[in-house]
């Protein structure tokens, strides 16, 4: 009996910590707002001067005309909650940035409000634009400027950086590339917590139902409170359905246009880079 006790107590003290994680993890949010492609740049947070913007489209538009690539540069008022790396791939799909047949785009986000900048880059370019080398940009040539609140100078110092990187012989870029030093990647910690909770609570559950097996007081069988399983599963389950939206790709619009430019179709799976100032 008091074997059986003692895992009710621990039954008991895991569901409380799987429910607190929970409690704290991220919720699913409401699906992301786009703004409308309206041209190579973007400027719906309005940091930068219309002669800044023009000069900068037509690097952009230099660029497609001579490699096919297409680079957008967007400024963002609000990332709605959502992680810069997570709104910048799925822009990337809905807005169809860079060639079908080669994936061939990149974006670099600027969210001025959360402090954050992304080099979001298509799976086709990704051998030459990798993700060390992104993080290697934002940090020495976009995040110094934005950090005395020049954004124009910083996005132009990005833009230039990677036009540069582009139009490079497709061989020279790949070396240059991997002379990047990779920065440090940090490990997810909370889903590691999560699934080692529930293998332990499974674990123990087993345990206990071993050792009430066959064995009644007054009646009743001692063994794991039909309530706690029941909070488990719920819990379990919550986890299930926002992981499960959370991982949604949300498709692609293939080519989303307005004002003369369009998409060409590209998509995005999670490749470059972010920093914060």
């Amino acid at each position: 009996m008091t074997r059986a006790r003692s895992a009710g107590t621990l039954l008991s003290a895991l569901v409380v910590a799987l429910a607190a994680l929970f409690a704290f993890a991220p919720m699913a949010l409401a699906d992301p707002t786009f703004p409308a492609l309206s041209g190579r740049v973007v400027d719906e947070a309005r940091v930068l001067m219309p002669a800044t913007e023009e000069a900068i489209t037509a690097k952009l538009a230099a660029l497609e005309a001579e490699t096919g690539d297409q680079f957008v540069v967007v400024t963002l008022d609000s990332l709605q909650d959502y992680e810069i790396e997570d709104y910048g791939y799925r822009l990337g799909r809905h807005w169809g940035i860079g060639q079908s047949e080669n994936d061939s785009g990149v974006l670099l986000i600027v969210a001025p409000n959360e402090r954050k900048v992304r080099i979001e880059v298509g799976y086709g370019l990704e051998p030459i634009l990798t993700d060390a080398l992104s993080n290697q940009i934002i940090q020495n040539e976009i995040l110094p400027p934005f950090r005395e609140g020049g954004y124009a100078r910083g996005i132009e110092a990005g833009v230039d950086a990677v036009v540069a990187q582009l139009k490079l012989d497709p061989e020279e870029a790949r070396a240059r590339a991997a002379e990047a030093a990779p920065s440090e990647a940090e490990a997810p910690i909370l889903p590691g917590i999560i699934i080692a909770l529930i293998f332990v609570f499974f674990f123990l559950a087993l345990l206990g139902g071993i050792g009430s097996r066959g064995r009644k007081r007054g009646g009743r069988r001692r063994g794991i409170d039909p309530v706690l399983i029941w909070g488990a599963s719920e819990i379990l389950s919550s986890a299930a359905r926002s992981s499960s939206r959370s991982g949604n790709s949300w498709g692609s619009s293939g080519g989303s246009s307005f004002g003369g430019f369009s998409g060409g179709g590209g998509s995005f799976g999670g490749g470059g880079a972010s920093g914060g100032w």
